[in-house]
């Protein structure tokens, strides 16, 4: 099963839209959790991790294609993997089924990254850690679908979110005005944090257990989609 091919185009963003992390999923059901959440689903979040440039070991391109099979559903593939063996998993996950890899501004050479990632006709985005400026992403703004900030540090699940996040969203909120670039928010998705988020401009959040172990689904959707973009 696989998006239409105009699939960025049709995104909702008159609303604030959410990415599923499968990384929060029940992953002994997977299947049955795709099943359950996909009709709240905007893009699903695949994040991939080779325990070195993040230490922690997430997802492999077998895994993709078996969820790839169960829904038609956007998948954003993040990559965080280090620089001799990203080229490869570009090509690994492409191969399963994303339709939008990103990959970090932190690794040697982004510029290669975005090629390989063009070669195999996928969307291609840029991820910020918080400590790379926002005006980093400035060069890449032309190539990339999707621009993703992460509010916490790398790879790990639990943190609260940084009191810097929130005004580096206003101030790459103000880098892509114009452009047909989405921004994404990653990292202390919570209840009390959505908002500020999608003030300063998120128009996409990553979704992990509050989505997940959300106890009305529906009612957690409708109260995402009602928040306010950019204040």
């Amino acid at each position: 099963m696989t998006p239409a091919a105009n699939w960025l185009d049709t995104l909702p963003r008159h609303r604030l839209m959410a990415e599923y992390s499968l990384w929060s999923a029940d992953l002994l059901n997977i299947g049955a959790e795709i099943d359950r959440v996909d009709p709240y689903v905007d893009l699903y979040h695949i994040d991939v991790a080779d325990g070195h440039f993040s230490p922690a070991l997430l997802y492999f391109p077998d895994l993709v294609a078996a969820c790839r099979k169960r829904t038609a559903r956007p998948f954003h593939v993040h990559l965080m993997a280090t620089d001799d063996i990203l080229l490869n998993q570009i090509d690994q996950f492409a191969e399963a089924g994303a339709d939008l890899i990103s990959v970090h501004a932190e690794n040697g050479d982004p510029e290669a990254a975005l090629a390989r990632i063009e070669s195999h006709g996928v969307k291609a985005g840029i991820v910020l850690q918080l400590f790379t400026p926002v005006s980093e992403a400035a060069q890449w703004l032309d190539r990339i679908a999707m621009l993703t900030l992460l509010g916490t540090r790398i790879g790990v699940k639990g943190q609260g979110l940084d009191p810097e996040a929130e005004p580096r969203l206003a101030e790459a909120r103000a880098l892509i005005a114009g452009r047909n670039v989405v921004l994404a928010a990653d990292g202390a998705i919570r209840d009390h944090t959505v908002p500020g988020l999608a003030a300063h401009g998120a128009e996409t959040i990553v979704m992990g257990s509050l989505a997940f172990n959300a106890p009305d689904l529906a009612a957690r959707m409708a109260w995402v989609h009602g928040q306010k973009i950019g204040g």
